[in-house]
């Protein structure tokens, strides 16, 4: 098996035993992402539906989780809700929608987990329509030094325990895949950002070339 594949299928059994543990919580940061979500929403590694009850209402939302035990629970619990959800177990790196076919992508804490997130990241641009909205709320590399170097010294930890990189960066390829930057904020000492993004339209995608 390929070293990007037994490391995806590590992936997947870390998030079913933790998807059978972790509480529901409720986190601000969740409830400020899906306000931003509008249309046609993409969540990518929606996971047990966390952010299933902030969504707003009227938007047509799916999402894609790589743990079946995780998206059992996030199906069982858009019913509880009465979310019309179109939920289905799949890999971000290889998203199974056409071109252009979503208003809005969210990621939500899951960056820092998947093995090849540059490619996770252009999936969901290509899946994404012109003026779409990237949204993002990761925990990332602090700019603090002292911070930083804390998250150098736990990353071989929580990557051997939970899959958890620590000190990626998901600004640098947004930045990489050309989309404009709308809004940038970073909380607890930069460990935590807050991101939305513009893809270009098509004018402007012809007007760069």
């Amino acid at each position: 098996m390929p070293e990007h594949d037994r490391e995806t299928e590590r992936i997947r059994r870390i998030y079913d035993r933790r998807s059978r543990t972790a509480p529901p919580g409720r986190d601000a940061g969740c409830s400020w992402l899906c306000a931003q979500a509008g249309g046609d929403t993409l969540e990518v590694g929606i996971g047990s539906g966390r952010t299933l009850p902030y969504y707003p209402q009227g938007i047509r939302l799916s999402g894609i989780e790589l743990s079946g035990v995780a998206m059992q629970m996030a199906t069982r619990r858009a019913a509880e809700l009465g979310m019309d959800a179109s939920l289905r177990q799949g890999d971000a790196t290889a998203l199974p929608y056409p071109n252009e076919h979503f208003d809005t992508v969210v990621f939500c804490y899951v960056l820092c987990t998947i093995p090849d997130d540059r490619t996770a990241v252009a999936e969901a641009l290509r899946v994404l329509r012109p003026g779409g909205r990237l949204l993002l709320l990761e925990h990332v590399r602090s700019p603090n030094q002292l911070v930083r170097t804390i998250e150098r010294l736990a990353e071989p930890i929580t990557m051997w325990r939970m899959a958890d990189h620590l000190l990626r960066e998901p600004l640098e390829l947004i930045i990489a895949e050309d989309l404009e930057v709308v809004m940038l904020e970073r909380r607890m000492f930069g460990l935590v950002e807050r991101l939305v993004a513009s893809k270009p339209e098509a004018e402007d995608l012809a007007q760069a070339v």
